[in-house]
């Protein structure tokens, strides 16, 4: 089974409706950086996504590393910051899609939002 986990900082505590929209470009992002088999094979079955928390920048950056590290294809999104943050702010990760057990293993003490 394939899935992809997006991760969300708390410490920006945005708007639900920010923080949707950022969700969104990273998935998007990760999906387009992926490869197409993997992509292929996680629409198939369901295209299953997962949405974490994390408390901040330098924790989200450590899973992004830990993913790249394992070969994992992620995106980070950098915000334009017109709206609620300032300019470059990174909001949020995404990893994969890919193996589930891959995803967990980076994932698994993350709760969900």
């Amino acid at each position: 089974m394939y899935k992809q986990a997006i991760i969300v900082r708390q410490d920006l505590k945005l708007p639900k409706g920010k923080m949707s929209a950022q969700v969104a470009h990273a998935s998007v992002r990760a999906v387009l950086n992926s490869d197409k088999k993997k992509i292929q094979d996680w629409n198939e079955q369901g295209m299953a996504k997962i949405v974490l928390k994390t408390e901040n920048e330098k924790t989200m950056l450590k899973l992004l590393q830990n993913a790249k590290d394992n070969n994992i294809k992620t995106a980070m999104i950098t915000d334009a910051g017109k709206t609620v943050v300032t300019p470059g702010t990174k909001t949020c990760i995404a990893i994969g899609p890919d193996e589930e057990e891959k995803i967990d293993e980076i994932t698994n003490s993350l709760k969900l939002i």
